[in-house]
């Protein structure tokens, strides 16, 4: 429990369960790829706040490999975001399919993971929110099928947009291997 507080988790499950609700109240009414995209990023970012704990000497105390548990933390956020995005599917009548969840929750995994080394794991949050916000900003105010466009609006193509899925990957693979290795920025 001193671990999970450490990690700021209680705090992260109110702020997930809260946005959450707000984000689906908000666009209840259509849950389709804009709120499903910012509300994976809100639920991925809430919880990634807790990859890196308050007290250095209590994380070194961990009884299993920090390769391992990094991996598995950043598996467990991923796991926790999608299925706070998945949960208003039960009830929703527009449906974003969960490839497009997953794909999505991969990449922005991999920008958490990034983030986390780059600037600590409080701030594991900003590499997400900045591609989010270029990927919309440049997925409304243009249109292409060249693949740079699709690189950069990754988050908001369709399941059968190849680039975008590609991009998600490469992403996933880079940041969890990043975080795993290299661990936070202390």
């Amino acid at each position: 429990m001193l671990y999970a507080r450490s990690r700021a988790l209680p705090a992260s499950f109110v702020a997930l369960a809260v946005s959450m609700a707000v984000i689906w109240f908000l666009a209840r009414d259509r849950w389709s790829m804009i709120p499903v995209s910012l509300a994976l990023l809100v639920a991925i970012a809430v919880t990634a706040i807790g990859l890196s704990g308050q007290d250095v000497d209590l994380d070194r105390t961990a009884a299993i490999r920090w390769v391992p548990r990094r991996g598995l933390h950043l598996l467990l956020i991923g796991g926790l975001g999608v299925g706070a995005v998945l949960l208003p599917r039960l009830w929703e009548a527009d449906r974003v399919p969960v490839e497009i969840i997953l794909r999505n929750a991969g990449g922005l995994l991999g920008l958490v993971g990034i983030a986390a080394v780059l600037f600590g794991g409080a701030f594991g949050w900003t590499l997400p929110l900045l591609v989010f916000v270029v990927s919309f900003v440049v997925w409304a105010t243009t249109s292409g099928t060249d693949t740079v466009h699709l690189v950069i609006t990754w988050l908001l193509q369709p399941a059968d947009v190849a680039a975008a899925t590609w991009t998600a990957a490469v992403l996933a693979v880079a940041g969890l291997g990043t975080y795993m290795v290299f661990g936070n920025r202390r």
